[in-house]
C-alpha cells in the first residue's frame, strides 16, 4: 500500500468509505459510539450512504464493554474487505497476548488501505509490530507504559496521531476529533460543522493537542488560575510540588489558592491534589502488573506503608487486596 494510496481516504469524495471495527471485550461504549456515531450523523446530513460500517468481534456474537453492555458483531475474517480497518479496545486491552489474534489482526491490516488503533487498539497494532517507526498515541494513563513496552515506536501525547496509514486516538473524545477530521476533508467543513452540531460538540481539536490529566471542559466559568493550578499539580504527580510552590508559580497567594479551589471544586488544594494521585494509583494497582512500590514512587509517596496508608483511607482497601 503506497502513502498515497493511504493519504487517498483525506482527499474530497462522494464515494461510500467501508470501514470495519474489530472490537475487544472490555472497550469503553463512549469509545465505539464515538467512533460509529459521526459517521451515522454524517449520512444523515448528506441523506446519502457516504459511509459503510460493520462491526466483527474476534469469534463472533456478543462481547461485553467496560460498562457491562453487550455488543453484537459478525465473526472476524480478516480476509474480508475494508478500506478502513479500525481496532477497538479498552481495559485489559494491554494484556492481550493472543498470537492467533495478533495475527488476524496483522492480515486484515495488510488488506486495508487505512488502519487504526482507538484508545487500547494502539497496543494491540503495536503488539503485532505493525506500529514500529511510526508516531503514535494511547489513552494518557497508558502512555509511560505504552512507550517502555514499544522503544521502536515514537509514542506522542497528542489527541491523535495520524502517520502514513496509521491513525491511533488517546480515547473517546479524541476518537470523535478524529472522525469530525476525516468527515471534514472527504465531505468539508460545512458537512462537520453539521456532524458536530448534531451532538452539540462545540470545540473539536487537533490531533497535536495534548491529553490533559483533568478534563476540564472549555474551561469557561473556570478561573484561568484554577486551571493553571491543576495542570501543575497533573505535571508533577511523580514529584508532587507543594500547594505554596503552586500557587507561587501561579503568581497567587496560598489563601487565594484555597479560595479558588473552595469555590469551584469545594474542597482544598491539597485534598484535590492527594486526591488526584490516589485515582492515578488506583488505575495503575487495577489495570497493570507494575509492583505496588513503583507504583508509590510514581505517584509520589515517600514509602510503600504511607502510600498504602492513604491508599486505605481514600479507597477503602488496601493496594494489595484491590489487585487480588
Amino acid at each position: 500500500m503506497t502513502q498515497s494510496e493511504a493519504s487517498a481516504i483525506f482527499s474530497p469524495s462522494r464515494e461510500c468509505l467501508d470501514v470495519t471495527f474489530l472490537v475487544l471485550p472490555g472497550a469503553s461504549m463512549m469509545s465505539v459510539a464515538s467512533a460509529i456515531d459521526p459517521l451515522r450523523a454524517s449520512n444523515r446530513v448528506e441523506e446519502k450512504e457516504i459511509f459503510r460500517w460493520r462491526i466483527v468481534t474476534p469469534d463472533g456474537g456478543a462481547i461485553r464493554l467496560s460498562s457491562g453492555v453487550l455488543i453484537d458483531g459478525e465473526r472476524f475474517r480478516p480476509e474480508d474487505d475494508a478500506t478502513f480497518f479500525v481496532v477497538v479496545a479498552g481495559y485489559g486491552g494491554s494484556l492481550v497476548s493472543d498470537r492467533i489474534l495478533f495475527g488476524r489482526i496483522r492480515k486484515a491490516a495488510a488488506r486495508a488501505r487505512f488502519v487504526g488503533g482507538i484508545e487500547a487498539g494502539s497496543w494491540l497494532l503495536a503488539r503485532t509490530g505493525l506500529l514500529d517507526g511510526h508516531r503514535a498515541t494511547t489513552h494518557w494513563e497508558d502512555l509511560e507504559d505504552f512507550a517502555a513496552a514499544f522503544p521502536d515506536v515514537e509514542v506522542v501525547p497528542d489527541r491523535y496521531v495520524i502517520d502514513r496509514r496509521f491513525v491511533t486516538t488517546g480515547g473517546a473524545s479524541p476518537t470523535f476529533d478524529f472522525m469530525l477530521h476525516l468527515i471534514r476533508a472527504r465531505q468539508g467543513m460545512a458537512v462537520a460543522l453539521d456532524v458536530a452540531s448534531v451532538f452539540i460538540y462545540e470545540q473539536a481539536h487537533t490531533g497535536a493537542d495534548a491529553q490533559p490529566l483533568v478534563s476540564l471542559g472549555r474551561l469557561d466559568g473556570y478561573d484561568p488560575r484554577l486551571a493553571a493550578s491543576i495542570r501543575l499539580m497533573e505535571a508533577s504527580i511523580d514529584a508532587p510540588l507543594t500547594i505554596a510552590a503552586i500557587a507561587r508559580r501561579g503568581g497567587i497567594t496560598t489563601r487565594t489558592l484555597e479560595a479558588l479551589f473552595a469555590k469551584a471544586i469545594g474542597e482544598t488544594p491539597g485534598a484535590y491534589f492527594l486526591r488526584l494521585r490516589l485515582n492515578a494509583a488506583r488505575r495503575l494497582v487495577r489495570d497493570s502488573r507494575i509492583p505496588l512500590a513503583d507504583i508509590a514512587a510514581r505517584t509520589g509517596f515517600s514509602s510503600a506503608a504511607s502510600f498504602s496508608r492513604a491508599f486505605r483511607k481514600t479507597h477503602g482497601c488496601s493496594p494489595s487486596s484491590l489487585r487480588a
